[in-house]
This record gives structure tokens, sequence and C-alpha cells, in this order.
């Protein structure tokens, strides 16, 4: 087992190699190659049980873009990302049940319930990658990757609830709507509560090498212990995910440095591994389902018409709420500017005022432009948000955790139909929307020359933040200095562009000492003026992150400066 798992690393790293230098999905090229290789005659097969992929798979690759993401951008697109990654999901679950119950020969309307949730959770690795690359609009992203972290949540329970159905089997609280409560709120206090003692932890440590291994533990102990009290073990994850990465900026620059590579790495071994991992099954999944009595062809024309329920499903949702959200956008603004204007607020909000105060601080705020709408995505950018509904990971590894028996010791009914149906809508997803996203962005021409303007803005905001900083931080050394030359030092720093250039410049004189001091002091005093911009929302979370990469890598050179080490 193990030297297959290696074998199918190494194959999966040459072959996102090859594509990227290609410039071909890897996604879609290594389920391809794995497929096409699972059809080699006496290839055994490497079968993992479900719990490691959910275990050991899913819990990093979750918790890596939780890191990453900006949290303030997930608040700020919240109700788009609910919409897609919860009701949605709930949507799909009840539709596509319907519609497998209907075609599928003996199937009942809970059994396709499960397989149903088995397919309702897309997987947004192979979107986010072609949208980073193509230059999706961030908001897009943002939304994408928001969905992506929440929607295998409720996928998950729906398909424990779903199963615990058909088996006989009890969970702890048998109210469906009351379950899937509990676990998300004990889920995500879980995951934040083991947040912050790993965030506490780490201030104390200064060994990055021992950070690093302590964040790698995060992930798999919030998904396990979730999971044991019957919580969601992946809102767990994200939620340590998001406490972790937003708190990060309190840590030393060598952790982040390390803990960043370290996870990029690892994000690309998984994903070529999994995308590889679901094209090796298909050919034993083929043989299992054609076993019951289905012929291939059967299984395949069911597979299509659930794919296509899939993916209209989606589509039809998406245009749908995208409606009413240009509604009552439009609806939000004219109120905001009647308030503005001074007008009297409806009778509903007009008690309310009367009554708490409420009503006129809020107009207040309005008066100063205090309230952001967030701009509703324009039907160019639906269509591809629609189009973006790949399945992966979360469909394999429930498709594979589907019980053996019933409560009764009974075999559970279709469950290898449901496996072939999953496995065919994973890879025809992964083919057909896959394959034709990149054309489809490329034919809409979506960009937002607004966001462009932003995004420099924020940088401008950012460069005078941290000029501002790094000259006080300078200021504040020189009138504390009572030697002569070492004022003259700082002073000169004062005129200079870059400090990290009058370090490396001035690293040859008699004060190099004190000026690799200073300008790692500075360096310093320009993160902490960053960061306190970011928490008082000046400063866009996103372009904090690009600006904190810059300065840790300058702070690493900075440390690591041997004075004299070049001199003649």
């Amino acid at each position: 087992m193990v030297s297959q798992i290696l074998l199918v690393m190494i194959a999966a790293i040459a072959v996102t190699i090859f594509a990227e230098r290609r410039n071909i999905q890897a996604p879609l090229l290594l389920a391809l190659v794995g497929l096409a290789a699972s059809f080699i005659p006496g290839l055994p097969r490497l079968e993992l049980e479900p719990e490691i992929i959910l275990t050991v798979v899913l819990p990093p690759l979750l918790f890596s873009a939780a890191t990453e993401f900006s949290f303030i951008s997930f608040i700020r697109r919240l109700p788009s990302i609910i919409n897609l990654g919860v009701i949605l999901v709930l949507v799909t679950t009840f539709v596509v049940g319907a519609v497998s119950a209907s075609i599928i020969p003996g199937m009942t309307l809970a059994v396709a319930t499960v397989l149903a949730a088995v397919v309702s959770p897309p997987d947004a690795v192979t979107a986010v990658a072609v949208g980073r690359k193509l230059g999706l609009p961030s908001r897009m992203m943002t939304v994408l990757k928001g969905e992506s972290l929440i929607n295998d949540a409720a996928a998950l329970t729906l398909f424990a609830f779903a199963t615990a159905t058909v088996t006989g089997r009890h969970l702890f609280i048998d109210n469906g709507f009351l379950y899937f409560i509990y676990a998300v709120v004990v889920g995500i206090v879980i995951g934040m509560v083991i947040g912050a003692i790993i965030h506490r932890t780490r201030l104390r440590m200064t060994n990055a090498s021992l950070v690093t291994v302590l964040s790698v533990l995060v992930p798999f102990a919030a998904y396990l212990v979730a999971e044991e009290v019957g919580a969601s073990g992946v809102l767990a994850v994200v939620a340590a995910g998001f406490s972790l990465g937003h708190n990060s900026t309190e840590t030393g620059y060598a952790a982040r440095i390390q803990e960043r590579q370290f996870w990029r790495t690892a994000d690309a071994l998984l994903e070529a591994f999994v995308f590889a991992y679901i094209g090796l099954q298909m050919k034993f999944v083929i043989e299992e389902a054609t076993a019951t009595g289905f012929s291939l062809i059967e299984l395949l024309g069911l597979s299509l018409l659930v794919l296509v329920a899939v993916i209209l499903v989606r589509i039809a949702w998406v245009f749908g709420t995208g409606f009413v959200s240009r509604w009552q956008t439009r609806r939000v603004r004219e109120s905001i500017a009647r308030m503005q204007a001074g007008e009297e607020p409806p009778p509903r909000l007009g008690r309310l005022g009367r009554r708490d105060g409420r009503f006129e601080r809020r107009r207040e705020v309005l008066r100063q432009g205090g309230y952001d709408v967030p701009e509703p995505f324009t039907w160019q950018e639906n269509l591809v948000i629609s189009w973006t509904g790949m399945r992966g990971v979360v469909t394999l590894a429930a498709a594979a955790g589907i019980p053996l028996t019933t409560l009764a010791g009974d075999a559970f009914p279709g469950r290898e139909v449901i496996q072939f149906v999953a496995f065919a809508v994973t890879i025809g997803t992964l083919l057909v929307q896959g394959l034709t996203l990149p054309w489809l962005i490329s034919v809409l021409g979506i960009s937002d020359p607004a966001e462009d303007k932003y995004r420099a803005s924020q940088h401008a905001v950012a460069r005078d933040i941290a000029d501002a900083a790094g000259r006080a931080a300078i200021t504040a050394f020189r009138d504390g200095q009572t030697d002569a030359r070492a004022r003259a030092a700082a002073e000169q720093m004062l005129k200079r562009a870059s400090v990290e250039d009058a370090a490396e410049r001035q690293s040859h004189s008699e004060h190099d000492s004190m000026v690799l001091e200073l300008g790692r002091a500075v360096l310093e005093a320009r993160r902490t003026a960053l960061v306190a911009a970011r928490d008082e929302r000046k400063l866009d979370d996103e372009v904090l992150r690009e600006i904190m990469e810059e300065i840790d890598l300058q702070q690493a050179v900075l440390a690591n400066w041997e004075p004299g080490r070049f001199s003649g």
C-alpha cells in the first residue's frame, strides 16, 4: 500500500509538472491520466479507507485555504457565500435526490438523497486555479473560495443524516434541523477555541520549525475533536484556520515564511494525489456497479441525467438568486439615498428609531458615507460562477464512505450504483465544466476596472502608512542618541528611499551594526502600523498579506546580515 501511494505521488507530480509547462489544467490532466491508467491490465487497485481521505487529506487542504483567506473579505461576501455554500447544497440535495429516485430503477427517495448529498458539494480547486490565472475579479474569487470552505460541512452533515436514515442508525439528535445547527455552532466554537490556544502557545515559541510543526497538527486535531462530539469537523478546521491566519501577523517573520512555504508545498502534493486517485478508481467502480445487474450503457445514461441535473440546478439557482440580489441592492440604495437626503424612514424603521435611537445613529452614518453596499454580480459573472461546479475530493470520500450494511445486517441498497454515479459526475464535471471554463472566461472578457483602481489606492495607502511609521521610528532613534555620528547616520537614513538599501550601503561603515539594528526596528514599526490599519478597516486584508510577505523577506535578510561580512 505504501509503495503504491508513493508511486502515485511520483507520477502525479510528474504529470503536474508537465501540465504546468504546457499550460494545461493539472487537475483535469491528472484525472484523465489516472482514468486511463486504471485500465492497465493487472494494475492493482489503490483503495484508501474513506476515513483516511476525510481525516488526512481534507483537513490540511481546508486549513491551508482558510489561513490564506481574508476573513474580512469572507464576512463582506458572507450572504453570497452562504447562499452557494449552504443553501445551494440543500437545494441540490433535494432536487437531485428527487430526480435520482425517479430515474434510477429500484432506488427509494431516502437512498437517492444519499446519492444527492454525495454529489452536492463542488470542489473549487480547479475553478480557483483557472480564475487566478485568468485574472477573475477578487470579489468572485472570494465567493468561490468561501463557498468551497463551507459547502463540504453542509454536504457531509446531510450525508450523515441521510445514511443514518437508510441504515436505521440513530444520531444523538434525531431532528435534522437541530442536528445541523448543533454541528455548525459546536464545530465553529471548537475551531475557534483550538485556534486561540495554539495562537497563544506559538507566541511563546521562538523556534520557527516547531511553530510550523504545531500548525501542521491543528487541522487534524480540530477535525477529530469536532467529529468526536458529533459536530462538523470541516467547520472546526476552517474556524481554526481563520483564527490563526488572521492573527499570524503577531508571530515571528521566520515562522510565517516557513509556514507559508510548507502549506503551499503540502497543497501541491495533496491536490495532485487526490485528482490522480479519482481517475484510478474508475475502472474498479465500473466493475462493481455492473455486477449489480446494470449494463455500462445504462449506468452511463443514468449518470448523464444526474450530471445534467447537478449542472442545471446550480445555473438556475445562481441566476435566480442573482436577480433577487440585484433587486434588493437597488431597493437598499434607493432607501439609503432617501435617508441621506433627510426623508422620513418607512413606518417600521421609524418606530424602531424613535424607540431606541438606533435609526438616527444609522442615518448619521449614512450621511457620512459610512455604509457600503456590495456590488451585485453581473450576468457574465453569474454565468462563470454557475459554471464552476466541478466535484472533487469530498464527493470521492463520501461515496467511498457509504456504509456496507444497514443496522439489520442487510447490504446498503444501491451502494455500488451510487458510487458509480458519484465518480461519473465527478469526472464529468471536471471534463465538461473544467475544460470549457477558461474559454468561457476569455469569451466573456470578465474584468473589473474599479478593482484595479481600488487595489492601486490600497497599495498607495499602505506605502504611506509604512513610510510614516518608518520615519517615526528613525526619528525616535535619532532623538534618543547622544553620539553625534549615530545621529548623523540616522539623519542620512531619513533621506534615503529605502531603509533596507540604507542598511546594505552602510553595512561596511563603522556604524553598520547600528544601521542594521535600526533597519530591523523600522521594519517592525512598519508591520505594526500596517496591521493596525487593517484592524481599523483602513487597509484591505489581502493587500496586507501581500505586503507582509515582502516585509517578512526583508526582515529575514536583515536578521541574517553579518556586519562587515563582505568588507575588503
